[in-house]
């Protein structure tokens, strides 16, 4: 593990913090060992949610190094945005529960991060923006499509084309974040939140995580049977049967992820 981003386990729960100081920037490198940190996850029968966030107090991430770009080396330009590209897509589909505790500043491809996570906490103090078009640039690591998910295409076109950025507590009130806490207290919330997944069946949870990330593509019409489907599935699993008896017998589930 580089020491650029640092992993802890803790249970059920992984922690991954940014660590790339001043800003908390992501590289090529830093990108493909996030990917390859969600594969060991995923292959990982004892872990059921993910939080991320930034080391200090100032940045959860500015995204890219802008010296980068500075050639308009378009052979840079590409290789970057597949790097954005692929490891937010496989942050989004993580088979677990991914938190971003946004600790400060989360800008660009740091805001990007945030919005392939499920969920986002945000301290008060953050400050949240896409302000690629002012630097002729535009986001690269799904922020395109992911924002306006999430806001709305109205907020989104104000943050992304007008260079608008958002406080925390104007996140809040739009649904970027679900959660503002007090300075310092975002990966203590993360966590806490993260934790709550371990009383879910894991089995339960990536089914119903499919489920709801496949509203953004398909129909509901091809959605309900799909749902209808799924769930029948999880009675071929055993963590099906114990949950079942473990909330008959009055007792806590001992989960099997399978």
């Amino acid at each position: 593990m580089s020491a650029e981003l640092k992993l802890q386990k803790e249970g059920s729960v992984a922690v991954i913090t940014i660590s790339n100081p001043p800003a908390n920037t992501w590289t090529e490198y830093t990108l493909g060992q996030l990917k390859s940190i969600i594969a060991e996850l995923n292959a990982d029968k004892e872990n059921y949610a993910l939080v991320i966030t930034g080391e200090g107090e100032k940045f959860f991430s500015a995204g890219a190094d802008l010296n980068l770009f500075a050639s308009g080396d378009v052979a840079v330009a590409s290789k970057m945005s597949r790097a954005f590209g692929d490891a937010f897509e496989t942050l989004a589909a993580y088979d677990g529960v991914s938190v971003a505790a946004i600790n400060g500043f989360a800008m660009g491809g740091g805001l990007e991060c945030a919005l392939a996570c499920d969920l986002r906490i945000a301290e008060e103090q953050a400050l949240m923006a896409l302000p690629e078009a002012k630097v002729g640039l535009l986001p690269c690591g799904c922020g395109t499509q992911n924002l306006p998910w999430l806001v709305g295409e109205g907020w989104a076109k104000r943050m992304i084309l007008c260079g608008e950025q958002l406080k925390a507590p104007k996140a809040l009130e739009i649904g970027l974040v679900e959660e503002v806490v007090e300075k310092g207290k975002a990966l203590e919330a993360g966590i806490a939140l993260a934790q709550q997944v371990g009383n879910q069946s894991p089995s339960a949870v990536r089914a119903c995580k499919s489920l709801i990330m496949a509203a953004r593509t398909n129909p509901m019409k091809h959605a309900l049977p799909l749902e209808r489907e799924m769930f029948c599935d999880l009675f071929d699993t055993e963590d099906q049967a114990e949950g079942v008896n473990a909330f008959l017998e009055k007792r806590k589930p001992e989960w099997k992820n399978g």
